[in-house]
């Protein structure tokens, strides 16, 4: 069972790669994120094919979807949903937003102002939306995979530090190499609309997907590693070019994530390996650099590979 449920991730991965070109590491974390119930925040400059790889996802699951543009006029209740009044009954009726689904596509999320980006918290933490008094479960599962511009674009909004920690993971998507891109226009001059994913095939229901879950947490995790999992995260606190290290939420997200991954490796336990894998997309959203250290260029992911390097690892 455990086995056919890997290969029904691995037949998403390759329903993903029928649009998207390239982008491995992406699409391993939006499926980690699936199994770990967490939320992913993709970052990249316009046309490396963020939306297309949402949208990639969302065709090859049999889950509900749906898409928000963020646009600086976007209100709240856009995203959660009000109460509207009905002239016929003469009640107060409550109307969805396109928060309840299983998979929110929130596109470009930096470029509406943060009351409406924290909309997003509470759905994001409690599976809930609470709007007039009243909590509304959200559907299970549920998943905001978001795509952002880098901060120095113009018309951006920095995402608040509490709406960036309820994320399980950033990844960033770099510029495709020089034969991806090759292939990404041979494809185009063969017709291929990335408008029209008709040709992907949904290969995991929500069923799967839940048991695909609940076989995540049987993988074993000993003391050594998790106390290897806080050292990774005190280690950012003291880290002389941090000034905001990883909160203890950040350690149980490393923790999460790693066994994920260490599931759909086929590993029955958790070794530091697994943790150094998920360690940058996991924690480089939740640490902020002092001023001079951004100043002199030092990057978040270059401290993070300095805190790998130096913490001791467990036999």
């Amino acid at each position: 069972m455990t086995d056919d449920l890997r290969e029904r991730l691995a037949a998403v991965r390759t329903e993903v790669g029928k649009a998207v070109v390239g982008q491995e590491a992406a699409v391993s974390g939006l499926i980690v994120a699936l199994l770990a119930r967490g939320h992913v925040l993709l970052e990249g400059v316009p046309g490396v094919a963020k939306t297309l790889l949402v949208r990639s996802l969302s065709a090859s699951l049999a889950l509900d979807t749906t898409r928000v543009q963020f646009t600086p006029d976007l209100m709240p209740g856009d995203v959660t949903g009000s109460t509207v009044f009905d002239a016929g009954t003469g009640k107060f009726d409550f109307r969805p937003g396109p928060v309840f689904t299983n998979l929110l596509l929130a596109d470009e999320i930096n470029r509406t102002p943060p009351k409406t980006q924290s909309a997003l918290l509470e759905a994001m933490e409690e599976r809930q939306v609470t709007v007039d008094g009243v909590s509304r479960p959200l559907p299970d599962p549920f998943l905001v995979a978001a795509t952002q511009n880098p901060v120095e674009y113009e018309g951006t909004y920095t995402l608040p530090e509490a709406q960036l920690d309820r994320f399980l993971m950033k990844i960033v998507l770099d510029l495709p190499a020089r034969d991806q891109e090759v292939e990404v226009l041979v494809r185009h001059a063969g017709g291929f609309d990335p408008r029209d994913l008709s040709q992907l095939q949904p290969v995991l229901t929500p069923e799967q997907l839940r048991a695909a879950r609940a076989a995540v947490r049987d993988v074993r995790a000993t003391d050594d590693v998790l106390g290897y999992v806080v050292d990774l995260v005190r280690g950012t606190r003291s880290a002389p070019s941090v000034q905001l290290g990883v909160s203890p939420r950040g350690a149980a997200a490393l923790l999460a994530a790693s066994r994920a991954w260490a599931w759909l490796r086929g590993a029955p336990a958790l070794t530091p390996d697994h943790v150094q894998d998920m360690a940058l997309p996991v924690l480089r959203h939740r640490i902020r650099l002092r001023p001079e250290a951004e100043l002199e260029g030092i990057s978040v992911d270059a401290v993070l590979r300095s805190i790998i390097a130096t913490v001791q690892v467990p036999l």
